[in-house]
């Protein structure tokens, strides 16, 4: 089976630009203490994010090596699993906590990864379904992982840059539901071409 890298793309695109404790602490970063000064809690994100992908991707190499008939079932898994977060990202709130943060450190963006189940869930699904055939290299998965981390690390910046902006833009219903109803679909689409192709 040949990639789809347009599927592979809205699918991070979606996941990693949908609101998630990373996008959400960086926002309330971003607003309160400012780009620069979060600097690095971004790069903890940065660094954990690139750790966890590229270990979801090892672990789908050895399963595609052990049990190859898995793939298969992933990709079913996967498929519900991402009409699940169409149905999360629906509904998703944007409102961000008004309290005042702590300034968080390279640690914290670090350590919220081993603790973020959406990180995880991603790791797991994209390189068992979407990425399912790619070339199982060490350098093949450090590029992969890189873009992943790229895709992670932009949205932490736009989420940090415009976090008051998104708060006020998205206090309006009709403008949240456009939106939200925009990235489902989008995730719907990513989930047919899991089972279809």
């Amino acid at each position: 089976m040949e990639i789809d890298y347009v599927s592979v793309f809205i699918f991070t695109f979606v996941t990693t630009y949908t609101p998630g404790p990373n996008t959400i602490s960086s926002a309330m970063m971003g607003v309160q203490v400012g780009y620069r000064r979060s600097i690095p809690y971004f790069l903890g994100i940065a660094t954990g994010f690139f750790t966890i992908m590229l270990l979801g991707g090892i672990f789908a190499s050895l399963l595609a090596r052990v049990l190859p008939e898995v793939m298969k079932v992933f990709s079913y898994v996967g498929a519900a699993y991402i009409l699940y977060l169409a149905y999360r990202v629906l509904y998703a709130d944007y409102a961000l906590s008004q309290n005042r943060a702590k300034l968080l450190g390279y640690k914290d963006g670090l350590l919220l990864q081993l603790f973020n189940p959406k990180v995880l869930v991603l790791a797991l699904t994209i390189y068992t379904t979407f990425l399912g055939t790619i070339d199982r290299s060490v350098s093949a998965l450090m590029v992969s992982a890189l873009f992943l981390t790229a895709m992670s690390f932009s949205a932490i910046s736009l989420w940090a840059s415009f976090g008051a902006a998104f708060s006020h833009l998205l206090t309006s219903q009709k403008t949240r539901r456009l939106i939200n109803g925009l990235l489902a679909l989008l995730l719907v689409y990513s989930a047919i071409t899991l089972v279809v192709a």
